[in-house]
Order: structure tokens, then C-alpha cells, then sequence
């Protein structure tokens, strides 16, 4: 066993060679507080070389100077050897291939974190928030990784802060709503009384959009699945809503035969269904034919839902952004014609909530919307 004399002698040898490694004088202590001192001093140093060490390795800017170096370094010692040895001028050509495919390879996979950055960036502007970008290395790049995840973060936090305030205010706005128009509905009937009902069916049916929008922002988990027949459906829809449409030949409805059994959100798939319809019928032609909705199996084994009216359809500058929150084109943007803006942007949210997609293009003449539901719904 060693005593305490022996551990103290230890630990001088150690500090003398720690302190000549790194050029300092070595003094012996006298006395207990010296020794402390020499102790700090140590420590310091082995902390000062621990922390060099770890700034080499969590800097992208450090690590890629020493690959140059190592590289140049190695060139130059192939072609000296070369010279030396006259080996010829294909096995330094060789050997300079061979490195530099070595420092290619060091190179790139230094440079994954970056290719992570851009996916994690392109994902964020696709709305995905809820995706985090892997931190490979707490260096420059990884830096920045933790900056935009953390950015996710406070939009997210923006955005659940804002949709509930527009939940609460939507909420807040309809009971007072409901007995403002109970009061028009008791006035003396005339083109006054009517005007204000209407106005106010329409401030109801705008709340009620802001309202699905926002319990559609969580997806799946909003939808109330069960199984869906195709035939009824659709029926259901066009004798409730569209019934003089129908009997007027303005609209015609085509189903395939066969169509599958689906699990759907019956109410959400007829608003969506709905909302076309009343989008159609309101920039309609009738003089160049019905609008016509037609409902057939898709390539994929899903559903494809299609709209098609012979209206003045769209510029085509504007078709990216319908679909958007209260974007209307120029040719619909008086009140009585074009509604709000936010119809079609409930269409594309209904769809995607199923895993589908909404596409709209102009048919020449007027506008087709076509929905593609698959055939299994996550629930």
C-alpha cells in the first residue's frame, strides 16, 4: 500500500512533467498552499488543452483546414517520394487520385449535416413544423439546426396561440350572433329585414368555415370515419341541397358502377362536394350545358371526385392560389358572386384531412376540380 508520502511524490513527478510538456518552470512547493496553487494550475491546463481540443472537433471551419492541410501535406510527400525513388510519374498520379478521393469522402460526410439543413428547411416551408432537423455535431452547422428547430417551435406556438383566440372569438361571436338574426327574424317583412337576415346567414356561415378550418388544421384525428356508400351519398347531397339544380338541368351527376366502400367523414365529404357544386353553379354557363359531377374509380384503387363547369374559368396566374384563405380571383371578387374565400380552402383541407389531394385546372371553357380520395382512410 502506498502511504501518503509516497501519493504526494506521484503527484509531484506528474505536475513536473505536466508543466515542462508545456514550456513552464517547475518550482517545488513549500507548503501545503503552494501545493494548492501548483494543483489549480494543473488543472487549468489540462482543462485549457481539453477545451482546444473540443473547439477543434465542434468546428466544421477547424476540421476542414485540417483535411486541406493533411491533403497538401500528403501531395507533397508523394510527389518528394516520387522524385526520390523515380517511381514515375502514373504511381503519383495514382497516389494523388487515391487522397483525393479520400479527402472527398471525409469532405462529404462532413458536409451531411448541411444536406439535413436543406431537407429540414424545405419541410418547414411545406407547413410541417412538427419535423426536426437531426444535429450531427455541436459546431457551426449544428448551430444553426438548433436555431430552426427552434424557430418550429415559436411558429408553432404562434400558430396554437392564434388558432385558439380564433377559436374562442368564433365561439364567443355566435351566440350573439343566433339572436341577432332570431331578432330580424321577428321584424316586419320587407326587402330591409330580408337584407339584414341574409347578412347575417352570411356572417354565420363564415364563422362556421373559420371554425372547420381551424379543427381541421389537426388532420385525421378531426374526422369522424364510417363507412360511406358512394350512391347515398352523393343522393343525399343533391335532393337536400341541389335538388332544383337537378330538376332544372343546370347540374348532372355521372357515378360508376361498382364504386368501393369507403371510410369517410360523410358530413366533411359533403361539404366538400357542396362547396364545388356551389362554386360551379355560381360561374356557370347553362347556356353551354350542365355542370357535371362525376364520380369514378381511380388508377390508384381510390376515388377521383370531379366538378366541371363551362363558366370563364380563371387566369391562369391565379390558379396556384386558389385554395388559399380568402384569395379570390379578379372575376369573383364582388360579394354577391364570389363569396369570401374560403370555400375552396375548406375543399383542400377536407381532402388532405382523408389523405387525398384537390387539383383545379382551366378546362377551356370554365374550371374542373378533381379530389382524389384513396381508398383506406386512416383513422
Amino acid at each position: 500500500m502506498f502511504n501518503r508520502h509516497d501519493r504526494m511524490a506521484r503527484h509531484e513527478r506528474r505536475l513536473r512533467r505536466h508543466f515542462e510538456a508545456h514550456g513552464l518552470r517547475w518550482q517545488h512547493p513549500a507548503d501545503r498552499d503552494e501545493w494548492l496553487k501548483a494543483h489549480h494550475a494543473f488543472h487549468e491546463l489540462r482543462w485549457h488543452r481539453y477545451s482546444l481540443h473540443r473547439r477543434f472537433r465542434h468546428s466544421l471551419g477547424a476540421r476542414l483546414a485540417f483535411i486541406f492541410l493533411l491533403l497538401g501535406g500528403a501531395g507533397g510527400l508523394l510527389v518528394y517520394q516520387t522524385v526520390q525513388q523515380h517511381l514515375g510519374w502514373g504511381w503519383m498520379l495514382a497516389g494523388l487520385w487515391l487522397i483525393t478521393l479520400l479527402a472527398y469522402g471525409s469532405i462529404r460526410r462532413m458536409l451531411w449535416p448541411l444536406r439535413a439543413l436543406s431537407h429540414g428547411a424545405a419541410a418547414f416551408g411545406r407547413g410541417e413544423l412538427s419535423h426536426r432537423i437531426r444535429v450531427f455535431h455541436r459546431d457551426e452547422i449544428g448551430d444553426v439546426a438548433d436555431r430552426f428547430n427552434q424557430m418550429a417551435d415559436d411558429i408553432q406556438a404562434m400558430l396554437d396561440a392564434k388558432r385558439e383566440l380564433l377559436l374562442s372569438i368564433s365561439h364567443e361571436l355566435r351566440s350573439p350572433l343566433t339572436r341577432a338574426r332570431l331578432n330580424a327574424e321577428l321584424m316586419d317583412e320587407g326587402p330591409s329585414q330580408q337584407a339584414v337576415v341574409k347578412e347575417l346567414g352570411e356572417m354565420r356561415d363564415l364563422i362556421e368555415d373559420l371554425l372547420e378550418r381551424e379543427r381541421l388544421d389537426s388532420g385525421h384525428s378531426a374526422l369522424r370515419l364510417e363507412e360511406a356508400h358512394w350512391p347515398a351519398l352523393v343522393d343525399e347531397l343533391l335532393q337536400r341541397r341541389f335538388a332544383g339544380a337537378m330538376s332544372g338541368g343546370q347540374l348532372r351527376a355521372d357515378l360508376a358502377d361498382g364504386l368501393p366502400a369507403m371510410r369517410l367523414d360523410i358530413t366533411r365529404v359533403q361539404v366538400l362536394l357542396g362547396n364545388l357544386l356551389d362554386n360551379a353553379l355560381r360561374h356557370h354557363d347553362a347556356a353551354q350545358g350542365p355542370v357535371v359531377l362525376t364520380v369514378a374509380e381511380s388508377e390508384t384503387g381510390g376515388v377521383r371526385l370531379t366538378v366541371r363547369d363551362r363558366g370563364p374559368g380563371v387566369p391562369d396566374d391565379a390558379l396556384p392560389k386558389l385554395g388559399q384563405p380568402f384569395f379570390r380571383p379578379d372575376s369573383a371578387r364582388t360579394r354577391g358572386s364570389g363569396g369570401v374565400g374560403l370555400g375552396l380552402s375548406l375543399c383542400k383541407q377536407i381532402a388532405q384531412a382523408h389523405g387525398g389531394t384537390l387539383t383545379l385546372r382551366n378546362a377551356q371553357p370554365g374550371l374542373e376540380a378533381g379530389v382524389e380520395l384513396p381508398v383506406n382512410v386512416k383513422g
